[in-house]
Parts: structure tokens; C-alpha cells; sequence
């Protein structure tokens, strides 16, 4: 039986097993939940457990207050151009998965595209909650945690 969903909204940007993995605990948590996948030759399999939607823009995922949007690939193309263009659309949070210890390659990207540093600040990075996460499903609980924690002013360990 699903949970009653309220407003959240969850955004898995990039068809991986980390944006699988956000889907299909993120509808156990209630959130409502779309896969934005730009490059449609990239998704994986034939359909499955994507959600309640996939989608291939931004504008198509119906950002809201309420949308959490996760960047699940540090290494695509569209990786700046996504971020840049999240930073428009009012969604409560934005992150982006990557080691903490290198920066990340989104910001030689969003500065590329003319983004200022306190626009780029509001991204998060890491995710997660400091678990020691490895496998896609540790690395999605660890955020989903993350953001249940933001979401009800509670300290969730994003420091690192």
C-alpha cells in the first residue's frame, strides 16, 4: 500500500541506479517523484520503476516550492546547463552527488555559463548524510534522510 503523498516532489535528474534507487524509496516516503532524463537514448532498460513521470526538461517536471531536485551524474554534458537553469524554477533544494573532498566539476561549468558564486552556493554538495554510503541504495537512503532532516529543520548531519 503507497503512503498518502503530500506535496513533495523529488526530481532524480539522469537515468542511474542512484536515481532508481531515489524513485523507489522516495514513493515509499510519500514524495512524488519524476525521473528527468535529457538524452532519452540513455535510458536504461525498457520501462520500469521510474516514478510518476520521466521526463526529458525541467520545464516538463512541474518544478515547485515543494520539488527536491537530485543531479545523480557529475560527469554528463547537460550538467551545467541542468544546474543553471534549476537555480530558475523556485524548487526548495538542489544537490548534486560528488565527493566532497575534490570540488566538483559543476562549478567550472556554471561558472562557465556566467553563473555567480552565490547563485552556485545554493547547491548542495555533498547530498547525503555522512554514512559512509557506497552502493546506489546507500547513497539514495542517505539522502532521502537528508532531505526528510532539511525538510523538518532537524540537523542531519550535511556537514562533513
Amino acid at each position: 500500500m503507497q503512503p498518502e503523498q503530500s506535496p513533495r516532489h523529488l526530481v532524480a535528474v539522469f537515468d542511474t541506479p542512484v536515481a532508481a534507487a531515489l524513485i523507489r524509496f522516495g514513493l515509499d516516503l510519500g514524495f512524488r517523484t519524476t525521473l528527468l532524463e535529457p538524452d532519452p537514448t540513455v535510458l536504461q532498460g525498457p520501462p520500469g520503476p521510474h516514478g510518476d513521470a520521466v521526463v526529458a526538461d525541467l520545464q516538463a517536471a512541474e518544478i515547485t516550492e515543494h520539488t527536491d531536485i537530485v543531479l545523480t551524474d557529475h560527469h554528463r554534458p547537460e550538467l551545467g546547463r541542468i544546474l543553471k537553469d534549476s537555480l530558475t524554477t523556485g524548487a526548495r533544494w538542489i544537490g548534486i552527488m560528488g565527493n566532497p573532498h575534490h570540488e566538483g566539476p559543476h562549478l567550472a561549468a556554471l561558472r562557465k555559463l556566467g553563473v555567480p558564486d552565490d547563485e552556485i552556493a545554493r547547491i548542495h554538495r555533498p547530498i547525503g548524510l555522512n554514512i559512509g554510503s557506497r552502493t546506489p541504495a546507500e547513497i539514495a537512503v542517505s539522502t532521502l534522510a537528508g532531505l526528510i532532516a532539511d525538510r523538518n529543520n532537524r540537523p542531519g548531519g550535511f556537514i562533513f
